[in-house]
């Protein structure tokens, strides 16, 4: 029991290091860096979306590497991944050098989750582990409010607080060695074949992470930048919404709690409704703070529910390969992700925010049509491969 506790709170806080500082930090501090660094819209728009192109590297590495490197090897090397990145960003001088920086620590994000899977799947009853993995997704929103504490107390320190997030990193990658499990305790093995990709429910699962994950750019990268230009308001304001952001993402924590209790469909389909009016009630923060601040919790609790949703039904669709079932999804919507944050940068450049935002929430919208299957499939393996135990 202890092991397995430790387990979950180290998993939680890779969570939060690679997704929430790693990763989406970029978009709170975005403003300052396009500040100091002279950046167009278009350019950040690509330099974001380097982030969510190494992610996808990051995963197929987690797929050929299966078997062959210890959930504990991925997960430290998850953990240097997005230390050294961030500590590339503070001596950033260039945008070029900034791109490095920010495509290493997203590296870092595809590396995290589907260790993590194995890793709970090898230490964690199965009655447990929805609730564990919905837990340890939360992470992302338990680093986002950090970041956005830390901005509020060192206003405008973007390289400063860079370099404290590289320090964390360090320490959480120790703390890694130490709790995920050591090659062979428990593995779970097996090659990938495309025939998996065949499975009933994986198609409409992908199509809908794709267009989820294409919405989300919209507040990911460009939600301060929006709330800057559009409400005006002050970095320290925008640290405070990116904190109410986070902190009602952390509900996400009650994800496996809820798909339980209602379903995973029902469930899902409120969590896409939640990023859709979330995206498209930010054109709203003109009118008021309230409805900036308002739409960015909305969107911080849906999309927090919604990719652990994703998450379950992976899992559910290949529970003989949790990395698998956690990694296919997530690599999806990360390739919504590449894609939609150069095009919202160029459709905001070019169409204006309106109908940025429009065209983003209706993504996310046309994201519930695909219905994937909640149910488990049986542990079977692909043509011309033996099974492999599941313990």
């Amino acid at each position: 029991m202890q092991r397995s506790a430790n387990l979950v709170a180290a998993a939680f806080a890779l969570t939060a290091l690679s997704y929430g500082l790693a990763r989406f930090a970029y978009g709170l501090l975005l403003p300052q860096i396009r500040q100091e660094l002279a950046l167009s819209v278009s350019t950040a728009g690509w330099i974001g979306g380097s982030a969510f192109a190494a992610y996808c590297v990051g995963i197929v590495a987690t797929f050929i590497s299966n078997g062959k490197l210890s959930p504990r090897a991925l997960t430290v090397l998850a953990g240097a991944a997005a230390s050294s990145g961030m500590a590339l960003i503070v001596f950033a001088q260039s945008g070029l050098a900034l791109g490095c920086g920010v495509a290493l620590a997203g590296l870092s994000t595809g590396l995290t989750s589907p260790p993590l899977a194995s890793a709970v799947a090898a230490r964690i009853a199965e009655a447990q582990r929805a609730r564990a993995n919905g837990f340890i997704n939360a992470g992302t929103a338990a680093g986002i409010v950090f970041s956005g504490l830390a901005v509020v107390v060192a206003a405008g320190q973007w390289r400063q607080l860079y370099a404290l997030f590289a320090m964390m990193g360090g320490a959480i990658t120790v703390w890694l060695w130490f709790a995920v499990p050591r090659r062979g305790e428990n593995a779970i093995a097996g090659n990938f074949s495309l025939a998996l990709l065949r499975r009933a429910g994986v198609l409409p699962l992908c199509c809908s992470a794709f267009l989820m994950g294409l919405a989300s750019t919209a507040i990911w990268t460009f939600g301060a930048d929006i709330l800057r230009a559009e409400a005006g308001f002050s970095d320290r304001s925008i640290a405070w919404a990116w904190i109410l952001l986070g902190a009602a993402g952390i509900s996400g924590c009650t994800t496996g709690v809820l798909t339980d209790r209602f379903g995973v469909a029902r469930v899902h389909r409120l969590a896409l409704a939640g990023i859709a009016a979330g995206t498209l009630g930010l054109a709203a923060a003109s009118l008021s703070a309230v409805y900036g601040l308002a739409t960015m919790c909305l969107f911080g609790a849906a999309y927090i529910v919604s990719s652990g949703v994703y998450l379950i039904q992976g899992i559910n669709l290949f529970p003989e390969r949790p990395d698998l079932g956690l990694g296919i999804p997530f690599l999806v919507l990360a390739l919504g992700q590449t894609a939609g944050t150069p095009l919202f940068g160029a459709v905001l450049e070019n169409a204006g925010v309106i109908v940025a935002l429009g065209t983003f929430a209706l993504a996310a919208g046309v994201a519930m049509l695909p219905k994937a299957s909640a149910a488990k499939q049986p542990i079977k393996p692909p043509v011309g491969e033996s099974p492999t135990e599941n313990r």
